[in-house]
């Protein structure tokens, strides 16, 4: 698949990191300097990129394991969904739940993108759903 995309930030545009790679890495474009990100606080990261996704399919932002391990970065809304008839930039809203301050430097890698087709669908109002073996059960009704 191939998707426009506009580049204003003289980053590398996201690219996979192996063969394999489901999700491509999303720089940072932060012209105006470094973002210290204070523990518990929250800030919008912006990618200096504009895509053009295909009808039936989105863009997931989704956080990079590493940072979430290393150093309790994530994102706050994950997945984010970018919408295929969306045109602004990609933005990313990243959260320190660690206890200390956190740097996030022009073209760091700051979270991944996955692009996934998706179904729209028509809802259909019934009286009774179809019984299956889990029915109602919800949360933790399986055990540990």
């Amino acid at each position: 698949m191939i998707i426009n995309v506009i580049n204003k930030s003289g980053n590398l545009l996201p690219s996979y990191e192996t063969a394999s790679s489901a999700g491509m890495d999303l720089r940072a474009y932060l012209p105006e300097g470094d973002v210290i990100l204070k523990p518990m606080e929250r800030y919008l990261i912006p990618t200096g990129l504009y895509i053009e996704i295909p009808v039936g399919y989105e863009a997931q932002v989704r956080p990079r394991s590493g940072l979430a391990l290393k150093y309790g970065i994530t994102i706050l809304n994950s997945p984010g969904t970018i919408d295929a008839d969306y045109r602004g930039e990609i933005k990313v809203l990243l959260v320190n739940f660690s206890a200390s301050d956190f740097s996030i430097i022009n073209g760091d890698r700051i979270a991944q993108m996955i692009v996934a087709r998706h179904e729209q669908v028509a809802w259909n109002e019934v009286e009774h759903l179809g019984e299956t073996a889990r029915g109602a059960g919800g949360y933790g009704h399986t055990g540990i």
